[in-house]
């Protein structure tokens, strides 16, 4: 690891618990920033409520540290958008943030219409499938920017128990083992498999980051309207990598939340999300053009030989919100 890695590693990582709510409240006053919390969701009538009453009753009721709490509908078939609305969310569909630009399907998307549908100085992610939930997912990585100027972004760190293996945003590795975990120190396949090897070879100052892919990070909209959105699963490295080359090292922080659990995803799921990743990260290497963005994957057929599935891998990237005209007119109204 390089130094630089290590010194930051000493500077800009921390502790839900090093920053109390009553501490984050002061300087929320004092600085007078705004904080947006942004639920992307499709088809999580399960989890997504109790998310949102969550943080409705620990951070906006009981203590006010959160001003907007949007859910972002990507297309949802079940009761998601009722169940969020019903527990005290704004809830907003993708199509209709944009309209004149098509979506496409994909995480990153989302989050990057997203930005048009809030207002907040800060802006909070949060996935919307997690289990378990605790309020400090949110208040421990708006923490640090609410109370240091120089961070612009910060990532969660936490510990994921065995059992749950399997989405790209992945899991396990904060510094020890947490609460119900199985072995402390393992990120999900993809993480380590992909996103740590990459990130390790071609970016080594990110080469501290716990969790690269996690989808609990919060950032400050100045950075996020500069910064172009992968529309699918390589969007958390692409805005990892992204950001790292607009502000620098020392810009970025983790926290660490204790644990998350979440929804499994199979491994052929993980292939798909492996393949975006690794091609955000190729177009960041050289920016160069992806010969063939397929992937074929193979499952035994009926007959009981193996049978191919292509499917294609995200190719397509969203440019800064600032460059997009209805954002700059939103703020200038």
């Amino acid at each position: 690891m390089l130094e630089e890695v290590e010194r930051w590693l000493s500077r800009r990582s921390w502790s839900a618990a090093d920053r109390q709510l009553d501490r984050l409240l002061a300087a929320k006053r004092a600085g007078g920033a705004t904080v947006s919390v942004v639920l992307p969701a499709l088809n999580e009538e399960a989890t997504v409520g109790t998310i949102v009453a969550t943080i409705r009753r620990d951070l906006m009721r009981d203590a006010p540290l959160v001003d907007e709490l949007v859910v972002v509908d990507s297309g949802s078939t079940d009761r998601t958008a009722a169940v969020a609305r019903e527990a005290g969310a704004q809830v907003v569909h993708r199509d209709d943030l944009l309209p004149r630009l098509p979506t496409v399907p994909g995480k990153g998307e989302v989050l990057w219409r997203s930005l048009l549908a809030t207002r907040g100085d800060i802006v909070c992610f949060v996935d919307a499938d997690l289990r378990d939930f605790s309020s400090t997912f949110v208040s421990g990585i708006v923490g640090p920017l609410l109370t240091d100027p120089e961070v612009q972004f910060v990532k969660a760190m936490y510990d994921r128990p065995l059992g749950q293996v399997g989405e790209a945003g992945g899991p396990a590795a904060a510094a020890g083992p947490g609460p119900g975990s199985g072995s402390a120190g393992q990120g999900g396949r993809v993480t380590e498999l992909v996103a740590r090897p990459l990130l390790n070879l071609h970016w080594p100052q990110l080469a501290g980051f716990v969790q690269p892919l996690g989808g609990e990070y919060a950032a400050r909209r100045s950075l996020l309207e500069r910064l172009p959105f992968p529309v699918g699963y390589g969007v958390e490295l692409g805005l990892l990598v992204d950001a790292l080359h607009t502000v620098g090292l020392d810009a970025l922080a983790q926290v660490d939340v204790g644990v998350r659990r979440h929804r499994h995803q199979d491994g052929q799921a993980l292939g798909r999300m492996a393949a975006a990743i690794y091609r955000t990260a190729q177009l960041r290497l050289a920016r160069g053009y992806l010969v063939r963005p397929r992937l074929t994957q193979f499952q035994r057929g009926a007959d009981g030989g193996f049978e191919p599935h292509t499917h294609p891998v995200d190719t397509e990237e969203r440019p800064p919100m600032i460059e997009v005209p209805e954002y700059a007119e939103r703020w200038a109204a």
